[in-house]
C-alpha cells in the first residue's frame, strides 16, 4: 500500500495528461477555448505595428520563467532533505500519527517528489523556449504584405504549444501536493489526487471562466461572420 501511495500522484499526472486531450475532442477545454484567442491575436497582431504585442509576450515569458525558477529551487531543495535524512526521520517519528516510517519508504518519496519538480522543470523551460519561438515568429512578420493564413495557423500553434507545456509544469505543482500528504497517511495522497482531478477538471471544462471564454469566442465568430457577408 505504501508504494501505491507514494507513485499515485505521479500515475494520476501522467494519467490526466493523456487523458485530458482524449476528452477535448467530445468537449472543448478552456485551453482549446483560449487557442481560438490565441490565433484572433496573431491575426490582429499581423495587422498592427506597435510594442503592444511585445509586452504581452514579455508578461506571459516573465511567469513561465518565475515558475520554472521555483522548481529549481524546489529540486535543490529536495536534495538538501536527502542529506539531512536522519533529521528528517526523526521529525516524522516525532508526528507520532501511528505511522512507522522506514528509511527506503522515505527516500523512494523524495525520488518521487524530485520526479515532479523535474517534470515541472522541463515543462516549464520547454514553454519558455516555445514562447521566445513565437516571439520571433511574431516579430518577423512582414506588416507590408498580407500575412498567409498558413503563417498566422504556424505562429498560433507555437503560442498553443507553449500553453500547453505551461499547462503541464502547473498540473505537476498541483499533483505535487498529494505528494506531501503522505507524510501524514497513506490514504491522504490518494484522496489529494482525486480531489485534485476534480478541481482540474472543473476548472477546465465547468468553470465561469471557460463558460466567459466561451462566450467571448462566440460573440467573436459572429462579429467575423458579419464582416465576412
Amino acid at each position: 500500500m505504501t508504494l501505491i501511495s507514494t507513485l499515485f500522484p505521479l500515475i494520476c499526472y501522467f494519467a490526466y495528461n493523456i487523458i485530458v486531450p482524449q476528452v477535448e475532442k467530445l468537449r472543448p477545454s478552456l485551453s482549446t477555448i483560449m487557442n481560438m484567442q490565441r490565433r484572433r491575436w496573431v491575426a490582429n497582431a499581423t495587422l498592427r505595428e506597435s510594442p503592444f504585442d511585445a509586452i504581452l509576450s514579455g508578461n506571459i515569458m516573465g511567469s513561465v520563467s518565475f515558475l520554472a525558477s521555483t522548481a529549481v529551487l524546489l529540486i535543490l531543495a529536495i536534495f538538501a532533505v536527502f542529506g539531512q535524512l536522519s533529521s528528517l526521520m526523526e521529525a516524522l517519528d516525532s508526528l507520532s500519527i501511528g505511522r512507522v516510517y522506514t528509511t527506503l519508504d522515505v527516500q523512494l518519496h523524495l525520488v518521487v517528489m524530485l520526479t515532479m519538480f523535474v517534470l515541472a522543470f522541463f515543462a516549464f523551460t520547454l514553454s519558455l523556449r516555445q514562447f521566445n519561438h513565437f516571439c520571433i515568429m511574431l516579430g518577423a512578420i512582414d506588416h507590408s504584405t498580407p500575412t498567409s493564413e498558413e503563417e498566422i495557423e504556424a505562429i498560433t500553434r507555437m503560442n498553443a504549444l507553449g500553453a500547453r507545456n505551461f499547462n503541464s509544469g502547473i498540473r505537476a505543482y498541483y499533483f505535487s501536493v498529494a505528494t506531501v500528504a503522505w507524510f501524514v497517511s497513506e490514504w491522504l495522497p490518494i484522496v489529494a489526487c482525486i480531489a485534485t482531478i476534480l478541481i482540474l477538471a472543473h476548472r477546465e471544462f465547468f468553470s465561469s471562466s471557460h463558460r466567459t471564454a466561451a462566450s467571448a469566442a462566440v460573440i467573436a465568430a459572429r462579429r467575423q461572420q458579419g464582416k465576412a457577408e
